[in-house]
């Protein structure tokens, strides 16, 4: 009984880290969120983070997973329209906390050697995308999309990963508004129907 105590103390302790890391990122930039900070927002020392996480790298993953774990609180649409608005607002979102959009983009970099520990993340996130678009297209009944769900997700992805870093230099760049200028292109609104006629006299 009381090892099962001490799990769910330390299992309760490891989200209060990974909450109190995203805020901290979120705020002061990933550039300033050293160890020694976090660990000061959670009242304990940089080696009793270590103890939980293992290294900074499986640390800032583990927030990236905790941050995501926040956007799929909301339902997940089920067809089309409610999917580009839901992306959007993700977007919206992210324009509000830099630090975590530098830590993905800084961790999405280093992800590319198979030994990181955020090359799983990366790659799981990439499907998790996929199948998110795959499923809310599979109600397009007008077939007005322009590609394939596969390749659309790619495309999405790869431009919302690339608007990140162009917003990180200039933050004038309206990341919200050209994903959702993208989405219409890819995703076409639906057509409004003409005015009915104007009966005779």
């Amino acid at each position: 009984m009381a090892r099962r105590g001490s799990y769910a103390k330390g299992v309760a302790r490891r989200e209060e880290i990974l909450e109190s890391a995203l805020d901290v990122i979120g705020r002061k930039g990933y550039q300033n969120a050293s160890l020694k900070q976090i660990a000061e927002v959670v009242g304990v020392t940089p080696a009793a983070l270590l103890h939980y996480f293992g290294s900074k790298e499986e640390l800032f993953t583990e927030v990236l997973r905790t941050r995501d774990e926040h956007d799929l609180q909301a339902p997940r649409p089920s067809e089309p329209a409610s999917a580009k608005a839901a992306f959007v607002d993700v977007i919206r979102r992210n324009a509000e906390v830099p630090g975590v959009v530098e830590l993905f983009s800084r961790l999405s970099v280093d992800a590319v050697d198979p030994e990181h520990p955020a090359h799983r993340y990366f790659l799981d996130r990439s499907e998790r995308l996929r199948e998110s678009i795959a499923v809310a297209f599979e109600h397009d009944t007008e077939r007005r999309a322009t590609l394939a769900p596969e390749a659309m997700s790619r495309v999405i992805q790869a431009v919302s990963d690339g608007l990140q870093l162009q917003w990180m230099i200039d933050r004038s760049v309206d990341m919200p508004g050209i994903i959702e200028a993208l989405m219409d292109v890819l995703y076409p609104p639906a057509a409004e129907a003409p005015p009915k006629p104007a009966p005779e006299a």
